[in-house]
């Protein structure tokens, strides 16, 4: 039986950004469940009338980078507005400033957001690849996004992970053979991204959507 209690009222107004990658659906019922009141577009002058901004994603690094390549300046003016942006999965990657997959798939180099300095580097270890499953998460510093979770387990789907250049970036981890990050966060605490999906993450994902609607909400 769900113990998640939906709010009454919508908390928020979010932006869903539909560049042709993402889980838009089970997005927007989770962020809905959540107090969101919820817009999918690609039109980035929406994002300036919106509470807060959720970039999800599933693919390919460079795909991801050049369909959300005509919406980067408005991701970027968004965020460097000190004004909320998710990442989900990919998303997550895509703040950061580069990915070894590029690399790996002998694409070359791919420039991400930069948002939160740092690089994508693929698993190295004696364990299947992507990484697919529930896995507990370790919060290792206070940020609204994961107040209530530590401990709880969330779903992965994912071959790379973010390797922020500022340790103080991670704000949660996840063992799959070497401890990675889960949650990531720029300094200013605007920006942060989750390389799991709340969307598929049970009651842990409904409550990280709800921080993160509150958090909108609040600012």
């Amino acid at each position: 039986m769900s113990t998640f209690e939906p709010p009454a009222e919508t908390l928020a107004d979010v932006v869903l950004v539909d560049y042709g990658l993402g889980n838009l659906r089970s997005a927007t019922r989770g962020l809905e469940r959540a107090g969101a009141s919820v817009e999918i577009t690609d039109d980035p002058e929406a994002f300036a009338a919106a509470d807060g901004v959720v970039l999800p994603g599933v693919g390919a690094f460079r795909e991801g980078m050049e369909n959300a390549g005509p919406l980067r300046e408005a991701l970027t003016d968004h965020a460097e507005a000190g004004r909320p942006l998710f990442g989900i999965c990919l998303g997550m990657q895509m703040l950061l400033t580069s990915s070894e997959e590029a690399d790996h798939e002998g694409e070359g180099e791919v420039t991400g957001l930069d948002l939160v300095p740092g690089t994508n580097v693929r698993f190295d270890v004696d364990r299947k690849v992507p990484h697919m499953g529930w896995n507990e998460l370790e919060v290792e510093r206070d940020h609204p996004i994961v107040e209530g979770v530590s401990g709880e387990y969330a779903y992965f789907v994912h071959s790379y992970y973010a390797a922020p250049d500022d340790p103080d970036a991670v704000v949660a981890t996840a063992d799959y053979g070497v401890d990675f990050p889960a949650v990531v966060a720029n300094d200013a605490g605007n920006v942060f991204g989750t390389q799991f999906h709340p969307e598929k993450s049970g009651e842990t994902g409904l409550k990280i959507l709800r921080n993160f609607v509150e958090y909108c909400a609040d600012r």
